[in-house]
C-alpha cells in the first residue's frame, strides 16, 4: 500500500520573525492552532524513560503553559509517574497537522505547587474527580466491573460533600532546556528552529531538515 504524502505549502519560518523566548513563541503558535480550529490543539505526546533507558510515550492533555514550561496532571503511581520519580526528565511533542507545524521540547520535570494542583483539581468535572480516586492508574484490573465497583465506592464515600485532591494525584511541569519549532515546507525542505537554553537566555539555531 502506497504511503500518503503531503505537499507542504506553508510560509517561511525565519529566525528573525520568532520571539527570543520559546514559550512566548509557543503561545503564538498555540493560539494560531486554536483560531484555526485544529482538533484538540492541547494534545501533547509525552515520552518518559526508566533509569535503564526503556522509553514509553503517550498522549496527555496540556493543562497550562507559562514561563516555566508545559503543565499536565496525572497519578503519581501511574507508569509515567513512576518513571518521572526515578528519571525526572521528559520529551514532549505537539503536532498540528492542519497548520503543518510541530513543536518538540525536552527538559527536567518537577511537580507544580500544592496550591496550584488543588485549585486545578477543584475545577475538574465531578465524575473526573471521583475517577481520580477510583483509578489505580496503570494497575492491572480483573475486568471492567472491578473499575466500576471502585467508582461506585468512591462516589458513595464522598456523597454530596467536597472531594479533595488525592495525595497521589499531582501536576507536573516540563521545564524545557530545548524547544524546536518545525514548519512544513515544499520538497521536504522543512524549516526547523531550535532554542537552546544558555546562561543569559536562549540561543536560536537553524537545523537541517
Amino acid at each position: 500500500m502506497a504511503a500518503l504524502r503531503t505537499e507542504y505549502r506553508s510560509p517561511l519560518l525565519d529566525e528573525h520573525d520568532v520571539d527570543p523566548d520559546p514559550m512566548v513563541q509557543f503561545a503564538r503558535w498555540f493560539d494560531d492552532a486554536v483560531a484555526a480550529k485544529v482538533p484538540e490543539p492541547d494534545s501533547m505526546t509525552i515520552a518518559t524513560a526508566t533509569l535503564d533507558g526503556r522509553p514509553s510515550a503517550r498522549v496527555v492533555a496540556l493543562r497550562g503553559y507559562d514561563e516555566r514550561g508545559f503543565v499536565f496532571y496525572t497519578n503519581d503511581e501511574s507508569q509515567k509517574g513512576r518513571e518521572l520519580a526515578a528519571n525526572p526528565r521528559a520529551a514532549v511533542v505537539f503536532h498540528w497537522r492542519e497548520m503543518e507545524r510541530q513543536v518538540r521540547a525536552f527538559g527536567a520535570v518537577t511537580h507544580v505547587g500544592d496550591d496550584e494542583a488543588r485549585a486545578y483539581f477543584a475545577g475538574r468535572p465531578l465524575k473526573s474527580r471521583i475517577g481520580a480516586w477510583a483509578s489505580r492508574q496503570s494497575v492491572v484490573l480483573r475486568d471492567r466491573a472491578e473499575l466500576e465497583a471502585r467508582v461506585a465506592e468512591a462516589a458513595a464515600r464522598f456523597g454530596d460533600g467536597e472531594i479533595p485532591k488525592p495525595p497521589f494525584w499531582n501536576g507536573y511541569v516540563v521545564r524545557p532546556d530545548e524547544v524546536e519549532l518545525w514548519q512544513g515546507r515544499r520538497s521536504r525542505l522543512h524549516d526547523r528552529l531550535r532554542y537552546e537554553r544558555v546562561a543569559d537566555g536562549w540561543r536560536i539555531e537553524r537545523l537541517s531538515p
